[in-house]
């Protein structure tokens, strides 16, 4: 999750999981509705809710800690991997645009 940005479909399905199993318990065989709306069990606990993860949120926040660790060039193995091996002068789409020679 922290280096694939999940598609959609996959986060609705695993809401869906989290769900029933929030909603039915250790009851397998329980098939009554959910008691409270999803919404409510993502809020903060301080503000009334469960304090579920919105997977959503949580995946693009792990995301952008990846590439911050990329651009910051962090002593991490994988960052200077990608650092030596394909961005020896610069990271092309972060560096200012340079005129052709034509």
């Amino acid at each position: 999750m922290c280096t694939l940005k999940l598609h959609k479909g996959v986060l609705e399905q695993i809401d869906r999981a989290r769900g029933q199993c929030l909603g039915r318990g250790n009851d397998t065989e329980k098939k009554s509705g959910n008691l409270v709306a999803w919404s409510m069990v993502q809020m903060p606990k301080e503000k009334g809710g469960l304090g579920v993860l919105n997977l959503k949120f949580q995946n693009d926040s792990l995301l952008l800690k990846q590439l911050h660790k990329f651009y910051t060039k962090q002593d991490i193995p994988w960052v200077q991997l990608m650092c030596h091996t394909y961005y020896q002068q610069k990271v092309p789409h972060a560096a200012r645009e340079i005129d052709s020679f034509w």
